[in-house]
């Protein structure tokens, strides 16, 4: 299942949950050099949605803070874990 995301590099902590404009917010530590923030943010997303690292994937959005990406897990697992998470 495909997921939109808005990343946040330079953040404190990492946190995932929240909405902006439509999409999964991620918080990442990591800045956004040489993909750093991206791989944080696909690890943290792995992490929410309880699935390993390699299970999610980048869809587009490799240099832009909204991307999406696929979540290899069944899609009402994914469906209803993101409704979750969307609300904070």
């Amino acid at each position: 299942m495909r997921v939109g995301v808005r990343v946040r590099p330079g953040a404190s902590r990492t946190r995932v949950g929240g909405e902006h404009a439509g999409r999964l917010v991620v918080a990442v530590a990591a800045r956004a050099v040489d993909g750093a923030a991206t791989e944080a943010a696909l690890a943290a997303v792995a992490g929410a949605f309880g699935v390993r690292r390699r299970a999610v994937t980048l869809v587009s959005g490799a240099t832009a803070r909204d991307k999406v990406v696929a979540v290899d897990a069944p899609a009402d697992v994914v469906a209803a874990r993101l409704a979750d998470l969307l609300r904070g």
